[in-house]
């Protein structure tokens, strides 16, 4: 499914609007959900929507677990940790039991760190030896196509026997940040995925991942497919400029 917004506001109105939506339905049919987090401008708007008094009220967020996708090796109240802008728009304005909220501990050495989480995930979906099936995960997607913390031509695009890596990534002129990130086989085995994605300089990618064209190894966001969960991108004017809305 795709959706494609004319303004930034109508975007975050869609992204938030999709996770109430998708907590609702389940909620009807199960006794918890699991929404795997990501960071970037557009989810933070989100998560401010969903925390606002009219939304917040009709949720029952005590049966709402709150997972990451990937985190960057810092300290919770870093200004680059995901979690840090996940508790000042969310987290901190509703109603979370502390057991609910599963952050990945970036203050830890990376290994340490993608260690830690992977025992979380294995505590709450009960130590099974499949993967885990997230009710919803949100992805962004970079500029080079990368989500969550998965980068093109990075090993940890291969990796199928682990659920959380710990990577790195130079970006410059940024110096070189240790991450910790769900792999490909943990997102594709998600109930639903919604890739979320605004500006123009991510126009080009947009079309490669949806063309069809086979650009999977240099495109990580192609790689994104559940295997039998749903499948939404939401986009935010230019991203989707070369895209017929379906």
């Amino acid at each position: 499914m795709l959706q494609i917004f004319k303004t930034f506001d109508e975007l975050a109105q869609g992204v938030a609007g999709y996770i109430f939506s998708a907590i609702g339905q389940t909620l009807s049919a199960q006794d918890r959900f699991s929404l795997v987090l990501s960071g970037g401008s557009t989810p933070r708007a989100a998560y401010t929507l969903l925390s606002e008094p009219a939304i917040a009220r009709q949720v029952d967020w005590a049966r709402v677990h709150i997972f990451w996708g990937d985190e960057r090796c810092v300290p919770p109240d870093h200004n680059e940790s995901n979690f840090r802008m996940a508790r000042e728009t969310l987290l901190s304005r509703l109603p979370f039991p502390e057991r609910n909220i599963h952050r990945i501990q970036g203050e830890l050495p990376p290994q340490q760190a993608a260690e830690a989480y992977l025992q979380q995930l294995e505590g709450f979906f009960g130590g099974q030896s499949g993967l885990p099936h997230f009710d919803l995960v949100l992805l962004g997607m970079g500029e080079d196509g990368h989500v969550a913390s998965l980068f093109p031509g990075d090993a940890a695009l291969e990796v199928v026997d682990r659920w959380v890596v710990a990577v790195e990534h130079d970006r410059p002129p940024a110096p070189l940040v240790a991450r910790v990130t769900v792999t490909l086989p943990v997102i594709n085995a998600a109930r639903r995925v919604a890739l979320i994605v605004s500006g123009s300089g991510k126009a080009e990618r947009v079309r490669q991942a949806l063309s069809g064209a086979d650009a999977a190894e240099t495109l990580p966001a192609q790689r994104v497919k559940p295997k039998q969960g749903e499948l939404v991108w939401l986009l935010y004017g230019d991203a989707g400029k070369w895209i017929n809305p379906i």
